[in-house]
């Protein structure tokens, strides 16, 4: 039995011992003690029986490592499976592509494949790894596994995924022939002046930037509508910047200027291009506008036009989203957009360390609201519907009297 001298001495020692030194202290007087002296110890210190526990269990493992037979040099063990195997990395990025979503507004990604389904895909290419070791890996890339929400209007998850399937066919199609691929979409509207932007920059302490304290739009110089062309293969981006109202005939022609700007300098042999787009908005998959003027897009560049479409409630999923608009949000972040000229600056200056380029422009021209299309008009469009969700993936080609066909067929 310890003296009341002795016990006093431990309770003095305690307080000038971290908390991983006073478990470890107190574990050691518990085995001291031997039977009956966990309860003496957790009355004496006052230490719940948990803390001694851990602190039992710490102590047997730094015995145990401290055994020369135990014993190992720095830097000794196996080896991660990414320095065994170099290129697993990149086949599982290539799993996770097809199916890869993220949030605009911050650097979250997330994917709809299990951990245990990419494991058994890696696993029929070669790559024996568990299912702890790729989540391991997802979570350096910034990826989080995550569910969608399926409304009473969205498509089933067997369409959901089927489309999914189709679109990334079709994308690795492309690329084989070196035509272009585009993933398009509208970034949320902004007002133009003194507003707050949200989140924060580095200035002098006290000396914050001056904002309204209203965001009313009769105080705004005007509304900026950022509409985005992605070129996956070429990892730059575009932006047209609209002052008027986000129409089928600004989509399509913001992919114009991507195309006259970009575009052809860079796909000089393209007789296509492919469109991953969202499935509502200016560009949705029942916007009879947005095929009218696709047509004469594709009359006038002697491109043939596929479309692909994303699933009702799946827009996270465009590539658009989480490689170039959450970039662009970080970007100007805390900045107050106070003029449409900041827009395009902020715009034109986002990169990337995995190389992302931004071009910018500001669309001066006026695009009116209202534009119906006529059944006489949709019946002038050379449209090919495929055979796998029609309504989401169509190909329009050029009528054979288009500028292009005509200069190619002088040749």
């Amino acid at each position: 039995m310890k003296t009341p001298l002795a016990i006093a001495s431990w309770r003095k020692l305690l307080p000038l011992l971290n908390e991983r030194q006073r478990r470890l202290y107190a574990a050691q007087k518990v085995l001291e003690l031997g039977h009956g002296g966990l309860k003496q110890v957790h009355e004496w210190t006052g230490l719940s029986r948990p803390t001694l526990l851990k602190g039992l269990a710490e102590l047997q493992r730094e015995k145990e490592l401290a055994e020369p037979g135990r014993m190992r040099r720095g830097g000794g063990g196996r080896k991660p499976v990414e320095a065994q195997a170099p290129g697993v990395k990149a086949e599982l990025e290539r799993l996770v592509e097809e199916t890869t979503a993220g949030d605009p507004m911050s650097h979250l990604h997330w994917t709809l494949k299990s951990t245990r389904q990419l494991a058994q895909d890696l696993a029929r290419q070669g790559y024996k790894l568990g299912a702890d070791t790729v989540c391991r890996l997802l979570h350096e890339w910034g990826y989080a596994l995550q569910a969608t929400r399926k409304s009473k209007e969205g498509a089933s998850s067997s369409e959901r995924d089927a489309q999914f399937r189709y679109l990334n066919a079709q994308v690795q199609a492309f690329s084989r022939r070196h035509a272009p691929v585009i993933s398009v979409d509208t970034k949320k509207k902004e007002l133009v002046g003194e507003f707050k932007n949200p989140g924060r920059e580095w200035h002098k302490k006290g000396e914050p930037v001056a904002v309204n304290v209203y965001d009313f739009p009769s105080l705004s110089q005007g509304v900026a509508i950022p509409y985005g062309t992605y070129d996956v293969q070429r990892t730059h981006g575009f932006v047209n910047v609209g002052i008027s109202h986000d129409t089928a005939e600004f989509a399509v022609e913001s992919i114009r200027q991507w195309w006259r700007r970009f575009g052809r300098r860079h796909y000089l042999q393209a007789r296509a291009l492919l469109i991953g787009a969202d499935g509502g908005g200016s560009n949705g998959s029942r916007n009879r506008a947005w095929r009218f003027y696709l047509q004469q897009f594709s009359d006038d560049t002697g491109l043939a036009v596929t479309v692909c479409h994303y699933p009702p409630g799946t827009s996270k999923w465009n590539k658009i989203e989480h490689r170039m608009f959450s970039f662009i949000s970080l970007n100007w972040r805390g900045k107050p957009l106070v003029s449409y000229e900041t827009v395009v600056n902020l715009i034109s200056h986002t990169t990337t360390r995995k190389g992302l380029r931004v071009n910018a422009r500001l669309d001066p021209q006026l695009y009116r609201t209202g534009r119906k299309v006529t059944a006489e008009e949709l019946q002038t469009l050379r449209l090919t519907p495929h055979d796998l969700h029609p309504t989401w993936n169509y190909t329009i080609a050029p009528h054979a009297s288009s500028p292009q066909q005509r200069r190619a067929s002088t040749r």
